[in-house]
């Protein structure tokens, strides 16, 4: 788990291509924070697994459902990539809960300088949007951000000179292909609005599901 606040912007050394895999060695200073092997680190928002440290950073593998889902597989030596180690218990949740589980990626149409801030608009799967809400959270390229609103085709966020200046997001062109994350409890929600209540069953029993959706009593039993 992560919270999308970026603590370095690595540089990929090499990237080893298979036929549906890819080895990624990226060059970081966090290696000498206590980073081990079999530790967490997102890569540009995705999840993965350190499988070898080295003398400036570490190395890691991307599988095939990795390299279909991210802009992991456009990767290419001396490329800049935002990094962050996963969240501890005794850490401050900055952004929001991220998984490292890219949804899709997003294109990005318009970037327009608003006083400090400078204004994206990303356009994405249509079917994400219904994870998307205005003043809610998103993640793009690893790093939490707010929408600042929604369209039909995608939505809007904006950055301070902090966060461009501390992550890859400085770098966006229209037309860059960026990795999108979606709020990983409107994904949860939504499965459990699905799948209904259980059918006469308390909070902490299994039995068969009622084909109706979520209601009053429901929540009032699940203690909301």
């Amino acid at each position: 788990m992560f919270t999308g606040i970026i603590e370095d912007v690595g540089r990929v050394v090499s990237i080893a291509r298979e036929s549906r895999s890819a080895r990624v060695r990226v060059a970081t200073g966090l290696t000498r924070e206590g980073t081990r092997i079999g530790d967490s680190v997102a890569v540009s928002g995705a999840c993965l697994t350190v499988t070898s440290l080295t003398a400036d950073g570490f190395v890691a593998d991307a599988m095939p459902e990795t390299l279909k889902r991210t802009t992991l597989g456009n990767l290419a030596p001396g490329g800049r990539v935002n990094l962050e180690r996963a969240l501890t218990l005794s850490a401050r949740l900055g952004g929001h809960l991220v998984s490292g589980h890219v949804d899709s990626v997003g294109e990005v149409t318009s970037i327009v300088e608003e006083g400090i801030a400078r204004a994206i608009e990303i356009r994405c799967d249509r079917a994400l949007l219904r994870y998307v809400a205005e003043k809610g959270s998103v993640t793009i390229d690893g790093v939490s951000l707010t929408v600042t609103a929604t369209g039909d085709e995608g939505f809007s966020v904006a950055i301070i000179p902090h966060t461009a200046g501390n992550t890859t997001l400085d770098e966006l062109k229209a037309g860059a292909r960026v990795n999108v994350e979606c709020d990983l409890v409107a994904k949860y929600l939504e499965r459990l609005i699905a799948f209904g209540p259980r059918d006469g069953a308390d909070a902490g029993e299994s039995g068969p599901r009622a084909p109706s959706g979520l209601t009053e009593d429901f929540l009032r039993s699940n203690g909301f």
